[in-house]
């Protein structure tokens, strides 16, 4: 084993930020989204092929979503595509204390 060190840095929780994309609130909202898609397909044992149709998207597009190829995805059609598979969406704004952090864009889900 060697005694070589490795230099770890703390991650900010959110990787996009950390390796430097623009937008990484958007972009990291985008993927909760679709790892929420991802869990209401597998959950109802949905193929691709079913999944597309019932998404009104080519096999391909809902293949790149599900292999994390979002970008040219907005939230809005991600919003939709949640709607399709039958999921309220709720928007909640809050005003940003002041003295706190910068203001947040965060996604969160009802355990089904």
């Amino acid at each position: 084993m060697s005694n070589e060190k490795i230099k770890v840095e703390k991650g900010s929780g959110n990787i996009y930020k950390d390796l430097g994309f623009p937008n990484p609130e958007e972009m990291q909202a985008k993927a909760h989204l679709v790892f929420k898609i991802e869990d209401i397909i597998t959950e109802r044992g949905l193929k691709l092929d079913e999944a597309d149709k019932i998404l009104c998207i080519s096999t391909s597009e809902l293949s790149d979503l599900l292999d994390g190829h979002f970008r040219h995805f907005t939230i809005d059609r991600i919003l939709s595509l949640l709607r399709k598979l039958d999921h309220d969406i709720e928007i909640v704004l809050h005003k940003r204390p002041a003295n706190t952090p910068p203001a947040a864009l965060r996604i969160s889900t009802s355990a089904d």
